[in-house]
C-alpha cells in the first residue's frame, strides 16, 4: 500500500500485463496510446482522453507504439468514498490540470502543492459529468440508443445501465425523460411556440405522442400546464 502522491511520467511494453493495485490512478497520454482491458471495458486510450482507475481494480494493459504516459498514483485516504472507473475527455480544465501535474512531476520538490492538486482533481472526478453524461445532456432531443452510450464509456451495454443507475440514481429511460420534461416546460413557459413546434424541437414523432407523454408525465395536458402557469 503506497501512503504518498505519486506524479511521474513512464512508459510501457508491447505485452498485455495484468494487475491490481490498492491505490487509485489517472493515467494522462502524453504520447502514443494504451490498450486498457477490465472485466466490463475495452479502451484505446490517446492524449484526448485521461482515464481514471479506481483502487482493487483488476486491468490489464499495454502499448503498441512508442509511448509516455504521466501517471498520478493516489492513496485511498485522498479518494471520495465510491468511486468507478471513468473515461475523461481532456477540455481544456482537464488540459490545465495534465499542465500542472506535468509540473509538478518535473521539479518533485514541494509535495503540499502536489497534494493540494490531488485533492483537488479527485474532487473534479465527483462533480465532472462523465462522458455519455454530457452526450444526453447535447442530445435528449433525439433518440438515444443504449449501446451508444455504452460504447462512449466503452462499457458492455448490461454494465452500463447497472454503472448508470448507480452514477445518477435514475434509469437511463427517466434521466432523458426528465431532461425532455424541463425542456418542455421551459418552452410552454417562455415561448408562444405552438405545441406542435415545441413536439417537433424535443423530438417527438408527432403532436399526440408529445401530449400523451407529457400528459402521463405531468399529470396535465401541455395546453392546460401552459394556460395555468401564463395565467
Amino acid at each position: 500500500m503506497i501512503n504518498q502522491v505519486t506524479c511521474e511520467k513512464r512508459t510501457y511494453s508491447r505485452e498485455f500485463t495484468s494487475h491490481r493495485h490498492d491505490f487509485a490512478q489517472f493515467l494522462f497520454p502524453l504520447q502514443g496510446s494504451l490498450d486498457i482491458q477490465t472485466e466490463w471495458q475495452e479502451i484505446q486510450l490517446n492524449s484526448d482522453y485521461c482515464f481514471y482507475l479506481p483502487p482493487e481494480y483488476d486491468h490489464n494493459y499495454r502499448s503498441l507504439d512508442r509511448n509516455e504516459f504521466l501517471i498520478l498514483d493516489v492513496p485511498v485516504q485522498y479518494l471520495p468514498a465510491d468511486t468507478s472507473s471513468m473515461y475523461i475527455r481532456l477540455d481544456q480544465q482537464w488540459a490545465s490540470i495534465r499542465y500542472l501535474l506535468l509540473e509538478e512531476a518535473k521539479s518533485q520538490e514541494n509535495t503540499s502543492a502536489l497534494i493540494d492538486l490531488t485533492k483537488y482533481v479527485t474532487n473534479k472526478l465527483q462533480i465532472s459529468n462523465p462522458p455519455s453524461i454530457d452526450y444526453i445532456h447535447r442530445h435528449f432531443k433525439e433518440s438515444i440508443k443504449l449501446e451508444t452510450l455504452a460504447n462512449i464509456e466503452h462499457y458492455h451495454p448490461v454494465y452500463y445501465s447497472a454503472w448508470f443507475k448507480k452514477k445518477t440514481g435514475k434509469s437511463v429511460k427517466d434521466y432523458i425523460s426528465e431532461l425532455r420534461l424541463k425542456e418542455a416546460r421551459h418552452l410552454l413557459n417562455s415561448t408562444v411556440w405552438s405545441i406542435s413546434r415545441i413536439s417537433e424541437e424535443l423530438g417527438f414523432e408527432n403532436l399526440s405522442s408529445f401530449t400523451r407523454w407529457f400528459g402521463n408525465t405531468e399529470g396535465i395536458s401541455p395546453q392546460k400546464y401552459r394556460l395555468l402557469n401564463k395565467g
